[in-house]
């Protein structure tokens, strides 16, 4: 049985080339250039369910969403990963950046089913961290066309990630967590955020369009 509703198997390059960078300032006042690979499509607005102040890269008008860019059926490791905790519908998956408490960036694969949120380790296929759709409160992320996004889970620490699907994955969250519960999960578009970086450790994510893109910015509170 297939653990996705696609059937259409999608591989990831991570050689592919970026057309576009993203300035990423620490507040150790480090400052390091991440380049992440834009897609070539994005979806049609009357797909996006929090429609009004996104502003769009020029590139991003019609994605087609795919769910499965990691090839999810030839991993077998993942799959009985899913399988133990009782998931079976896959929503998403795909490699992610994930930031540390620390500030480190960290490759992470993000599977998203009907019920959970997945963090799994691309090396070794461990499981890091698995969150209930429940738990999550709300997302953020900017105004502009950065690819930075968090997910906010009161009960625990929250994570904060960079995707160029950001888009499919706030968009596919929404519509999960619509049709298996009562509520609506927030989506917040501020070029400032706040995140639990870890329980006992606040950041703020600064957003500023500048010359060629945008710069970003992770300060202590």
């Amino acid at each position: 049985m297939s653990q996705f509703q696609s059937q259409r198997r999608v591989h990831y390059d991570d050689d592919g080339v970026a057309t576009a960078s993203e300035t990423v300032e620490d507040d150790g006042g480090g400052e390091s250039s991440m380049k992440l690979r834009p897609s070539s499509s994005n979806v049609t607005e009357d797909q996006e369910p929090f429609m009004g102040v996104k502003i769009r890269r020029k590139a991003s008008r019609h994605r087609d969403y795919r769910g499965d860019y990691i090839d999810l059926q030839s991993r077998p490791h993942l799959i009985k990963v899913l399988d133990k905790q009782g998931d079976k519908k896959v929503l998403f998956a795909d490699k992610v950046l994930k930031f540390t408490g620390s500030g480190k960036m960290k490759r992470r694969i993000l599977l998203i089913t009907d019920f959970a949120i997945y963090m799994v380790d691309p090396e070794t296929d461990a499981l890091k961290r698995r969150i209930a759709l429940s738990a999550l409160e709300k997302l953020c992320l900017s105004e502009l066309s950065d690819n930075f996004f968090a997910f906010i889970i009161p009960t625990e620490y929250d994570i904060l990630m960079a995707s160029t699907r950001k888009t499919e994955i706030v968009t596919v969250l929404v519509e999960a967590i619509k049709s298996t519960s009562d509520y609506e999960v927030e989506v917040i578009f501020s070029n400032s955020f706040e995140y639990n970086a870890s329980a006992d450790l606040v950041k703020e994510v600064q957003f500023e369009e500048v010359e060629g893109g945008v710069k970003t910015r992770i300060v202590r509170k």
